[in-house]
Parts: structure tokens; sequence; C-alpha cells
């Protein structure tokens, strides 16, 4: 498939050419109290434009800096757009950060007006008021319980919306005028990045960016404008911004937000999306819930189920153009016996196409998805790269590969064997970082960190360069590959390896409470919490076999010899792991350095 043409507009100017060209086709879609409401593109635009003249009646200039701290919903794009129909910059904070890293990021980012979901995320910009001397107005969706707020402050959003449609008839001309002078080099969002090893970084997104990552993932997964998507990662993060906002306002596709980041499982049945992005947590939780649903099934079920998917494994990732006869058949029979009641189950029967990226995924957990039939692709992206950089295509999955890079992307390995990257969604660079960014930049290569290997074209992620463990009798290893071999078991949420400067590999293992719970159940072992559960023998002797299932995959030097189980679940709140997952290793080995002690004493 050729590269898609777009023209040379910006996310901005494109939302009102499809406001113009296709005025009544919906756009998105927003569930509330079960009904899913449509909206169309020409409404979508007009409550944007609504948007943007609001923040000028609250002071916020053109390059002014409005921050969203919300979970996904109509609110959350329309403040996005909206900045951009004013010429304004939109930054994203996680809306599960504590009012400390939220301190940071806004006052970091020199925000002006944040927009909020409701009380709680209000309380969090007022507990750090006293930090932010440029803030000017804080803007709330959910009004329920704010009534005593300062309304000098504080607004609601349907206010701000109001007084913008108020504005905008005393100001026609205002949007027309900033979309006639905005360009593809504006910057157009910032995205901070997670913070795994240090305070997060502000990466600046060029409006040229997100055209190119739009064309870019367009192209890659072969999506058009019948395309339907669930938004429900948060926007905050660059994986669902390109699939949000990149891809369909370039190809005047339709999303949807459902009611809450609670009821995903549920919104994904009734939408059953054409499109579906996923992250490995996602991907380990989806296996983890079917796996449960089999230990819920019973005898006769459940061998049906272990019968379809053995004797269609081997065929997994073979194309389906290119499979034999006798493979369709066993496949057909499959999908009608068991595998499209477990597609309906996920609702994902009718995606054409799914992703995950964003991290390293279990191998394993790939081809259980695809074996049952849900068509997913790796992709490799970072903040860095505006969204996905490489990616397989349908008709090569070649497992543990991330593919190929997209449109308009060179790729090389650099020294240490590091992927470097040079192209259109190459990002601008860090706010207010200049020295991050020459470190990050240089001779117009990007230098991502992440250790490749290449075989015929198809890049396999190996490790981030700093992540990269020498043992004692000097031998390299990647924890990610041990990581991710183990957390293909339905049993084990969390694994983080230690190797460093040791003479064997070990590892701190946090169980996943609902499947090893379930298990339990079924096995009659009595339990309270997740303590509790985690220091049963029986458990342990549960995850020392899934530990050497695991073993059987990897190399010798590269087997979990000793293991210590988590008496809690890692937290953000605790510093253990950041707002998208991704574990603290230096935290967590300081926090655990007396467990990880014990690993090695007595050995």
């Amino acid at each position: 498939m050729s590269a898609p043409s777009f023209p040379e507009l910006t996310l901005s100017q494109m939302l009102r050419e499809h406001a113009l060209r296709s005025p009544g086709r919906t756009a998105v879609r927003q569930k509330d109290f079960g009904i899913w409401n449509p909206i169309s593109w020409k409404d979508y635009f007009e409550r944007a434009a609504d948007v943007g003249h609001g923040y000028r009646t609250l002071g916020l200039a053109a390059g002014g800096h409005v921050a969203v701290l919300s979970e996904n919903r109509i609110e959350w794009v329309l403040a996005q757009l909206g900045a951009g129909l004013v010429g304004a910059v939109t930054i994203g904070v996680y809306p599960t950060s504590p009012a400390s890293e939220v301190a940071y990021v806004l006052e970091h980012a020199d925000a002006e007006v944040i927009v909020c979901e409701d009380q709680e995320q209000v309380d969090k910009v007022m507990e750090v008021r006293g930090q932010l001397p440029l803030l000017k107005r804080i803007v709330v969706v959910e009004t329920k319980g704010m009534r005593n707020y300062p309304a000098d402050l504080v607004v609601s959003f349907a206010a701000l919306e109001e007084a913008g449609a108020a504005h905008r008839a005393q100001n026609p001309g205002l949007v027309e005028e900033a979309l006639a002078g905005q360009s593809l080099a504006d910057t157009a969002l910032m995205i901070y990045t997670s913070g795994s090893t240090g305070k997060p970084k502000g990466a600046m997104l060029t409006y040229g960016n997100i055209r190119a990552q739009a064309v870019a993932v367009i192209e890659k997964l072969g999506l058009g404008p019948n395309t339907t998507h669930l938004s429900y990662l948060p926007l905050c993060h660059v994986a669902e911004q390109m699939t949000t906002l990149m891809a369909p306002v370039y190809l005047g596709s339709q999303i949807n937000f459902g009611e809450s980041i609670r009821t995903v499982q549920e919104d994904l049945r009734e939408v059953a999306p054409s499109m579906f992005l996923g992250v490995p947590r996602i991907w380990e939780k989806l296996h983890s819930s079917i796996h449960i649903r089999m230990l819920e099934t019973g005898g006769v079920r459940r061998r049906l189920f272990e019968w379809a998917y053995a004797a269609c494994e081997p065929f997994a990732e073979t194309p389906r153009h290119e499979r034999t006869l006798a493979e369709k058949l066993r496949y057909g029979v499959s999908y009608l016996l068991v595998f499209r009641a477990l597609q309906n189950y996920v609702g994902l029967r009718r995606a054409d196409v799914a992703m995950t990226g964003a991290a390293p995924i279990s191998p394993r957990i790939v081809r259980f998805f695809r074996t049952i039939g849900v068509r997913l692709v790796e992709v490799y992206g970072a903040t860095e790269t505006s969204g996905v950089a490489l990616g397989q295509k349908l008709d090569r999955l070649d497992p543990g590969s991330v593919g190929e890079p997209i449109v308009d992307i060179e790729a090389r390995v650099g020294d240490d064997g590091e992927l470097i990257l040079r192209g259109p969604t190459v990002f601008k660079g860090y706010y207010k970082n200049d020295e991050a960014t020459a470190a990050t930049i240089r001779d117009g290569w990007l230098h991502t960190g992440d250790v490749v290997s290449v075989t015929d074209g198809q890049y396999r992620i190996v490790d981030r360069l700093k992540d990269i463990m020498i043992t004692a009798g000097g031998k390299n290893l990647s924890p990610s590959e041990i990581e991710n071999t183990v957390k293909g078991s339905p049993y084990i949420k969390e694994c983080i390896v230690i190797g460093e400067a040791k003479k064997y590999v070990s590892a701190l293992i946090q169980i996943d409470y609902e499947t090893v719970g379930k298990w339990a159940e079924e096995n009659r072992i009595a339990y309270t919490n997740f303590r509790n559960l985690a220091e049963n023998p029986a458990v342990r002797d549960l995850i020392d076999a899934e530990i050497a299932e695991a073993n059987s995959q990897l190399a010798q030097v590269s087997h979990i010899r000793r293991f210590h189980l988590l008496t809690k679940e890692l937290d953000h709140d605790d510093d253990e792991v950041t707002a998208t997952m991704k574990v603290r290793r230096a935290n967590i080995q300081k926090k655990y350095a007396d467990e990880i002690a014990g690993l090695y004493s007595a050995a």
C-alpha cells in the first residue's frame, strides 16, 4: 500500500476541512449513562472553536500553554483542538499522577490554564497552587462538589464554551486568522516522558511531526475513513494521541469515548472497533481474563479450547492468504466452535488490525492472540518519534520483531547497537532543556537509547542501552527479554530481573492477584488478601513451575535461579512505577535491597 496523500495542513486546519467537506458525518461518539451520543464533524469544529475563544476570555494569548488533567473524554480533545484553533499549545498530565508530579509538569510547562476532569483533579492543583505562578484559571468538566471553590479561579467547562461562543460572535474572524498564520513548523503539543530514570522531560511535537505520523501509521496499518477506534489509553501518552487525534483527524474516521477507564471491556464489546491499540499490560490482562474464563468453564469447553489452540498455534504467524487449505479448514472449525466467542468476549471480533507497543511484550502473549484470530502487530515508537517508528505488516509477522521503518523514516544501527532514526516524525526537542535535546538529536539523528538487532530487514528490540546487565562472569544480559518471557505466564504480573555484577540471575516477582486468586479458589486454597496469597507455599510452588517453564525458553545464562515474591502490588504513589506502569528500577532495587541481598546469601 502506498503512502496516503493528504494536504499540507496542520491538525487544526484539517479539523476545519472535515467540518466544511463532511459536516454531518459522525466524528466522535461519547457514552453517557449507557447511551452513545454522536458528534458530527461540524459540531466537533464548532465546539472546539468555542473552547478556543473561551481561552481568550481567560487571558490566554497565541502561543500560550493549556494543560489537561483528565481521563479520556470529548472535553479532552476539545480542549486540545480548541487550543490549536487559536494558536495555543497543549500539555497532557496523567490523571493518576499525585499532586507532586502534577506540580512539576504544570510548573515546568509554564501552564496558564488547566482543564481538570473533576473535583479530585482540581484538588491536586489547588494543593500546589503556590508553586504555579503562571496559572491563570482552572477549568473543570464535572462540577459536582465544586460550589465553594473560588469563582475567580475555577470556571466550568460549560461556562468556558458559553463565554467562548459569545466572544466568537463578537470576534468572528479570530479562528480563521489564527489558522491562516499556522504552519507545520509550529509547536502543537508537549508530551512529558514517563521519567522512569529521572524527572520527566517535555517533548515538543510540531504540527509537521503530527502530520508525518498520521501518514505513516495510516499506511502501516492500512487504515481508512471507515476505521473506528475506542479511545481509552491516556491521551497524555503519544500512542493514544496517534490513534485518537493524529490519524482520525487526517482520515476523517470515527473515535469513541466510553464512560470510564473501568468500563473498557464492556465498551469494547459495544463498539467492536475495527482498530485497537493495547500496551503490553492490556494484552496481559486480556490474556489473564481469558485464562480465568477457561478455568471457570470446566471440562468439555476447556478441552475444546485446548484442542482448537493446539490445532491452530503452528500457523498463527502465517499470513491468511498463505495458509494451506487444511490450515484454513482447521481455523474455520476452531473459529466457529471457540475463537469467535473469545473474540466477542474481548470485543475484538471486528478488528481488522490490533497493535501492541510502548513497551516490550512476551512472544507467548502475542502468539496467543494471533492463534485465536486477533490480527496483532508489534510496533515500536517513542514520544520523541511522535508515535510509531517501526512496525510489522500483516503479511509479515516475524515473531519477536517490530518490523521495519515507517514511511519517510531512515533507521540505522549506531554505536553499541543503538537504534538511531532520522525523518519528519522526529520531535523538535525538549522544552527548556537544550542539553538533553543536544544529547538526543545529534547531526540530525535521533539516538533512541534502544539496542537493536536486524535480520533480513526486520528490527528486533534487544533492550534499553542503559539496562543491559553484565554478570560477574562477564556475560551481557537483556533483562527485558527475561522479564517478558516470564510475564508470558498468566499468573505473573510483574518481574524485575537482578543480575548486574552477580554470579547468577534472580528476580522479584509480583503475582497477578486476580488470576492466582482464581487458581487458589479452584484448588480450594483459602486466602484473605494479597500478602496472604503471595506467602502461601502452594502459590510459591505454582510460580516456581511457571519460572521453570520460562527458563526452558531462555539461554542457560539467562535462567532465573532464585526469586522473591513481593507481598504488595507495585504502586505509582509509592514511586515504584511511573504513570505508564514502567518500573523504576533504581527505586525498586533500593527499596527491596534486603530481599535482593537474601537472594544471594547462602546461595
